[in-house]
């Protein structure tokens, strides 16, 4: 292919942004590395609610259920906003694989307060590489990008809340 080729090809998967292009660089890097953690804790997730057991199966089934759903529905906003700003975004299971921040689990039964204290700090690594984003975001003053990481922040927070509160053992049990 030649040189000229892969230019034109190039200019027709940018967009158009008023950002300058180490902006759309950095930024786009920052949400490439977001989406891979956002994947990988969203299998994690999954993984966990299909082998809950224990007498608190319900209640942690349906919360690892709704919290994999919010998880899955950040993919989409993150990979169009790189798009959006003239960037790409993740293309296979192995580009997640040499992204991903968030370890995978493939171990046989892992205990239930494993479960929700893995995920727990999980969310919480989250939370600081949307915050790391956001640093980004700011120095190129791109505030779109920053009030979705903002937005995801709250929302990865509270799943950490809950994962904790759910884990939490009253006093005198212990």
């Amino acid at each position: 292919m030649s040189k000229k080729t892969d230019q034109i090809r190039h200019n027709e998967a940018s967009t158009t942004t008023d950002l300058p292009a180490e902006a759309t660089r950095d930024i786009s890097a920052a949400l490439a590395g977001l989406l891979a953690d956002a994947f990988a804790l969203y299998l994690k997730t999954k993984n966990f609610h299909w082998h809950m057991s224990g007498p608190h199966f319900r209640d942690y089934h349906l919360l690892l259920d709704e919290q994999s759903d919010q998880i899955f529905a950040m993919t989409d906003p993150i990979a169009e906003r790189a798009r959006k700003i003239g960037g790409t975004t993740l293309r296979s299971i192995s580009h997640i694989s040499r992204l991903q921040r968030i370890a995978d689990n493939d171990a046989e039964y892992v205990h239930p307060q494993d479960m929700l204290a893995e995920l727990r700090e999980d969310n919480m690594r989250l939370t600081a590489a949307m915050r790391q984003a956001h640093n980004t975001c700011d120095e190129y003053h791109d505030v779109a990008t920053a009030s979705l990481l903002e937005v995801w922040i709250d929302e990865t927070e509270r799943r950490t809340w809950f994962l904790y509160e759910a884990s939490r053992v009253p006093p005198g049990r212990e």
